[in-house]
């Protein structure tokens, strides 16, 4: 069957426009219901700052109410909190109302299951097939009861301050921490701040519409600019629900996805503790791949999408894999891709090597890189085009071993995303341009 609502990271659209309106999320509610808490139990929700996470919060809590399910309120927290505070609270399920990286115009919905792991595709197929059906509302002395726990979020800093090693602490450093106006402006600071950091916090100040503007993982430039104004040694940018990181070295330069990557596996890799093969992704720079393998470590590719990551880690015994854009998996800490524990890792590992983290990232070079995300009215499968295939195989045949394209239709966003990775970027430029003008054509 395939799935009409949930893409690579939950449901996700414009607010008002179908599926994301109120009506829609009380039936999603009920539907979930029915599949993961028929016989009741709780389930836990969360939200980033968008002000139209009230609306959606206040529909889920009356579907799972009507539907005989209690419901925990966490109010703010990262989507990686919530996976925690799921399992931690004992729930059967829990809710993430946000969007990530997009503006607050959009919204979205994504579910954890009883262990604080995303779902499986069947389960998302079973919740969709239900959703053809009304929602139920259950007699009055079966209703469930909704009560807020946002004091909880405490268990949760606590949880991301136990994945630093016995006896290290953040005091001595000054870090520059940039919440994105989102989901972790309290919890961020106050964990950093808690093992002794010097904090200046940017991005910390949310309103309901600014999360993700000119901030976060997603625009760091105010951060590459703040860190070498103040005499911070990093920075640290995260996404508007906290579960993406990028850094920034004492010099204001970017350190990405696969940077962190890098980093965190060459110190698992040299403590013992690394097992199975580090996992990135189609869209992993070939600098990560080329690095690994020249310290003797395994990597493998994924599907586009942290869950796939997720799913490949758990079928090779892996427990390390993450993207470019920041998604980062330490299953040796968490559950889930987590921006705030995977910053405390490479923080840590700054600490013990008494190196900064430009000398960290110096390891691995990375491959010039071109992406290009042309918008389109509605999703499509590009290389399913006879003109587009043939673009991108004349290209390919062109690059050879010296270089990498990746063709593919966006998850989460109606974009059509071209990457190519070549020894120059001139060549990359050129031919991301070609094969972008294809798809333009269509």
């Amino acid at each position: 069957m395939a799935r009409e609502y949930f893409g690579t990271d939950g449901i996700r659209g414009r607010v008002g426009e179908h599926p994301m309106t109120a009506e829609f999320a009380l039936r999603l509610a009920g539907a979930a219901a029915r599949v993961l808490a028929q016989d009741g139990g709780s389930v836990l929700i969360g939200k980033d700052t968008r002000l139209s996470g009230y609306m959606f919060e206040s529909a889920l809590e009356a579907g799972f109410v009507a539907a005989g399910v209690n419901v925990l309120m966490m109010g703010p927290l990262p989507t990686p909190g919530i996976a925690y505070m799921t399992q931690k609270l004992g729930c059967k399920l829990g809710v993430v109302i946000s969007a990530s990286h997009n503006l607050f115009e959009d919204n979205g919905i994504k579910f954890f299951d009883a262990q604080g792991g995303k779902l499986s595709d069947e389960l998302e197929e079973q919740i969709e097939a239900q959703l053809a059906l009304p929602p139920v509302t259950r007699p009055s002395n079966e209703l469930g009861v909704a009560r807020r726990v946002d004091t909880s979020r405490t268990q949760y800093q606590a949880f991301c301050r136990s994945t630093l090693p016995p006896g290290v602490t953040l005091a001595g450093l000054k870090i520059v921490v940039d919440c994105a106006n989102g989901a972790a402006y309290k919890v961020a600071p106050r964990t950093l701040a808690d093992l002794g950091a010097e904090i200046v916090p940017i991005g910390s100040s949310p309103n309901g519409r600014n999360i993700n503007v000119g901030c976060g993982s997603t625009a760091p430039e105010l951060l590459q600019l703040t860190v070498p104004g103040v005499h911070a040694q990093v920075g640290v940018a995260l996404d508007g629900d906290g579960d993406r990181l990028l850094m920034v070295d004492h010099l204001g330069r970017i350190v990405d996805g696969d940077q962190l990557l890098f980093i965190i596996a060459c110190a698992r890799h040299a403590e013992g503790t690394l097992e199975g093969p580090v996992v990135g992704t189609l869209m992993s720079n070939l600098g990560l791949e080329l690095a690994l393998r020249q310290r003797g470590i395994a990597f493998e590719r994924a599907a586009v999408g942290d869950r796939y990551v997720l799913a490949r880690l758990r079928e090779t015994g892996g427990v390390l894999g993450g993207e470019t854009s920041g998604h980062i998996l330490c299953l040796d800490r968490t559950t889930t891709g987590d921006g705030l524990v995977a910053a405390l890792q490479i923080l840590a590992i700054m600490r013990q090597s008494g190196k900064s983290l430009a000398e960290l990232a110096a390891g691995m070079t990375r491959l010039p890189q071109v992406l290009l995300n042309l918008k389109v009215t509605q999703r499509f499968d590009p290389i399913g085009v006879p003109a587009v295939r043939q673009c991108l195989e004349s290209l390919q045949r062109q690059l050879g071993d010296q270089g990498r394209i990746v063709l593919r239709a966006s998850g989460t966003e109606p974009l059509i995303r071209v990457m190519v990775e070549a020894v120059e970027e001139s060549v990359a430029r050129a031919c991301a341009e070609q094969l972008a003008g294809a798809v333009r054509a269509v």
